[in-house]
C-alpha cells in the first residue's frame, strides 16, 4: 500500500460533502431536537471521514481496514438517524441525503475490497 495523503482519497471527499449537507439539513431540525436527534446525527457523520483520515494515518492495511470497519458503522447511523428525521418530519426530502450516504458507502466498499485484493 502506497502512502497517500487522506485528502486524496475519494471516498473521504465524498464523506466530507455528506457532513456539510447534514449540517445544513440540521440546521432546521427543531430546537428541542440540539442535544437529541441533531447532534447524534453530526456526531455520526463526522465520524465517518474522520475514521477513513485516522485509518490512512496508521502503519497497515489490517489497521486501514479496522477504521474502515467503523466508518461503514457510522455511515449506516447517518442513515438510520437520515431516515428517523424524515419519518418525524424533520426533512422536507431526505433522498438527496440518503443517496449521499449510498454513495459513500459504494466508495467505501471499493476501498476495502481494494486493501483485501491488493497484496
Amino acid at each position: 500500500m502506497t502512502k497517500r495523503d487522506f485528502r486524496e482519497l475519494i471516498a473521504w471527499q465524498k464523506a466530507m460533502e455528506m457532513v456539510t449537507e447534514v449540517y445544513r439539513e440540521t440546521r432546521r431540525f427543531p430546537k428541542e431536537e440540539v442535544y437529541g436527534l441533531t447532534s447524534q446525527l453530526r456526531r455520526a457523520a463526522v465520524s465517518v471521514p474522520s475514521n477513513i483520515a485516522e485509518g490512512q494515518g496508521r502503519l497497515t492495511k489490517g489497521e486501514f481496514r479496522q477504521f474502515l470497519g467503523t466508518a461503514k458503522g457510522s455511515l449506516a447511523e447517518v442513515e438510520t438517524q437520515i431516515l428517523i428525521a424524515g419519518n418525524l418530519g424533520y426533512l422536507n426530502n431526505s433522498q438527496p441525503l440518503i443517496d449521499r450516504v449510498s454513495e459513500v458507502a459504494r466508495l467505501l466498499n471499493g476501498l476495502l475490497r481494494s486493501l483485501t485484493t491488493d497484496n
